[in-house]
């Protein structure tokens, strides 16, 4: 055999075809534990705020410090995945990801807690390098619904984040929350170390500033991903104005709900992680645009419910099943047309997209605290229901204008 063909075997050896159902299950549960980080925050809000002398007007910084730190890994750390062997970077991310787990659970003031927050946010797109990676190992036929699968891990993960934090915040303090994660996080590291397939790097490996600008150059190349990236910045936005804000009209008189009662409520979303899996079997279809155009449609609408949060505690339900569907459908329908885009650069497109969607949900969660502050409820509603509007503008327009199978929507 000549090297060409050993170094063929090697690499079939190396990268089985497709996912098993336990691995895929895996990477689902890992991905959800990873993300929970970045959510943790939200329903914590007042009462890390009153610790550290935050007003409810800036508390919101917390979680655009976190997103900040997350679209600055999307940028410097996702795109490693076409560089690096993903194993390796996957667990040493986890390692790092429980430092600073450690560091937010002990803070002393009110800078080390951003210093910490700002951490998790950088190193919790061990997630979106999941994503990749199990993108990278599924079958083109399965992909859609593979990166559906691991993304029904993420929403459950995001679900269940506010729940735990709530329900660990009021047994034994918020910061027991970030050190049980920090735990956790370092028994995941081990087990993905042990069972994770190795995944050889690209055999034409670029230095890692050209692998970063190659990055900006993939946004610029390919107005697929440029108007799909504005989507997801506009329904992490809207997303990030209802669970960013929401705790403060349900810790307030007259409904004053505590940290579990709050945190209850992100699983009245679970119908995201529902979505997620359909969503990847539609666009495995062709059917991405239309899958796109019903969820935006049902975003706009679930602000009708949440609007009635102060009337009624089964409205805002309604409407956090709706909004988290809605956004989730979009979210996996983007995440696979972009992939489908450059297979070879999967983790530079994936970690681009995701940059939008951190600036998307710092953005909602600054302007959802402020605008409660000066407008109260009402207000953060009218906001959420007008970015949901933007998105599905934005879609409509642009819809005429794409005709490929798997294209745009």
């Amino acid at each position: 055999m000549d090297l060409a063909g050993a170094d063929r075997t090697r690499s079939r050896a190396a990268s089985p075809p497709g996912l098993s159902g336990w691995l895929t299950l895996l990477f689902a549960v890992a991905a959800g534990a990873t993300v929970a980080n970045v959510y943790f925050a939200q329903p914590l809000l007042v009462t890390i705020g009153r610790e550290f002398a935050l007003s409810p007007a800036t508390v919101g910084i917390v979680v655009a410090i976190t997103q900040l730190g997350y679209g600055l890994g999307l940028f410097l750390v996702v795109p490693l995945g076409d560089l690096l062997d993903r194993r390796r970077l996957v667990v040493t991310q986890l390692l790092l990801l429980a430092g600073a787990l450690a560091v937010v659970g002990t803070a002393g003031t009110a800078l080390v807690l951003l210093a910490g927050i700002a951490a998790v946010g950088l190193l919790a797109v061990v997630t979106q390098s999941m994503v990749a990676y199990a993108a990278a190992l599924a079958g083109p036929a399965n992909r859609g619904r593979i990166v559906g699968l691991v993304t029904s891990g993420v929403v459950i993960g995001i679900l269940f984040a506010r729940t735990v934090s709530g329900i660990l915040a009021d047994f034994a303090g918020w910061r027991s929350v970030y050190l049980v994660s920090a735990a956790l996080t370092v028994t995941l590291a081990g087990l993905l170390y042990r069972v994770l397939p190795y995944h050889p790097p690209a055999r034409n490996r670029l230095r890692y500033g050209r692998l970063l600008r190659s990055t900006v150059s993939l946004s610029t190349e390919e107005p697929l991903f440029r108007v799909r990236a504005l989507l997801a910045l506009l329904i992490f936005a809207a997303f990030s104005v209802l669970w960013s804000g929401v705790a403060l009209p349900l810790s307030a008189p007259p409904l004053s709900l505590s940290h579990s009662a709050i945190g209850a409520f992100g699983l009245a979303g679970v119908a995201g992680a529902l979505a997620a899996a359909p969503a990847g079997r539609l666009n495995d279809r062709g059917l991405a645009g239309w899958t796109t155009g019903v969820a935006l449609v049902l975003l706009v609408l679930s602000w009708l419910p949440i609007g009635l949060t102060r009337q009624s505690l089964w409205a805002l339900a309604i409407g956090a099943v709706l909004l988290d569907l809605a956004v989730q459908a979009v979210h996996v329908t983007n995440q696979s047309v972009i992939y489908e885009l450059r297979p070879d650069a999967g983790s530079r497109l994936i970690g681009g997209y995701m940059v939008f969607y951190s600036i998307g949900s710092g953005a909602g969660g600054i302007a959802s605290t402020a605008v409660y502050a000066r407008a109260g409820w009402g207000g953060v509603c009218v906001l959420g229901a007008g970015i949901s509007a933007l998105a599905f503008l934005l879609w409509a327009v642009t819809l005429p204008r794409v005709r490929l199978r798997k294209s745009i929507h």
